[in-house]
């Protein structure tokens, strides 16, 4: 597999003040790194980290993921309205570029399922060559938002925020992601697409 596929290494964190404490053991590392095994065919080094809820903290390990050359980093917690909810402002402080659409899109996916979808203030921008995204805090949310809504027949039915992410990270000069289609199907460009390398 090493051979066929990029490498790509990815940062993943889990921002939670009770569970970095130890006061509960953190489900979105695991939630994560499960997902995005499962979702792509690369071979896959984790940067996994589980920070409290401070700006300075998140910011700093942000910038340290890309700094390490993770091509995208997934943030989990801390971007709803309470006070302690920080994740959004800390990812923005360290942005060169903002991409809206990725927030409205799991918004989109949320609202299928509860109301308060519209109190999330999940973001994500471009720092470098690195995509960094906010995903919900729940491992339910996680996987809904990344994948997407099907019909009893398997066909999507609201797109999930992932099959845009492979051809961004081309744009911005990463490497090639190639997902495993049955978890989410990659979008890209006809012109894009790379073709099967041979046997």
């Amino acid at each position: 597999m090493s051979t066929e596929f990029d490498p790509v290494k990815i940062g993943i964190v889990s921002i939670s003040d009770r569970a970095s404490s130890g006061v509960y053991q953190d489900q979105g590392l695991p939630a994560l790194q499960e997902w995005l095994s499962r979702a792509l065919k690369n071979p896959i080094a984790f940067e996994p980290r589980l920070i409290p809820d401070e700006q300075p903290g998140i910011s700093a390990t942000l910038i340290e993921l890309v700094d390490a050359g993770c091509a995208l980093v997934l943030t989990t917690g801390g971007t709803g309205p309470a006070p302690r909810d920080v994740t959004p402002e800390a990812t923005l402080a360290v942005a060169d570029r903002v991409l809206p659409g990725f927030g409205e899109q799991m918004r989109q996916v949320s609202l299928k399922f509860v109301p308060t979808a519209i109190l999330s203030r999940q973001c994500a921008v471009i720092r470098g060559r690195s995509l960094i995204i906010n995903l919900p805090g729940q491992p339910k949310s996680i996987q809904e938002t990344l994948e997407g809504l099907r019909d009893a027949d398997g066909k999507a039915v609201v797109p999930g925020i992932f099959a845009a992410v492979p051809y961004c990270i081309d744009l911005i000069g990463g490497p090639y992601l190639e997902t495993n289609d049955p978890v989410c199907k990659a979008f890209r460009p006809k012109s894009a697409v790379r073709p099967p390398r041979p046997a």
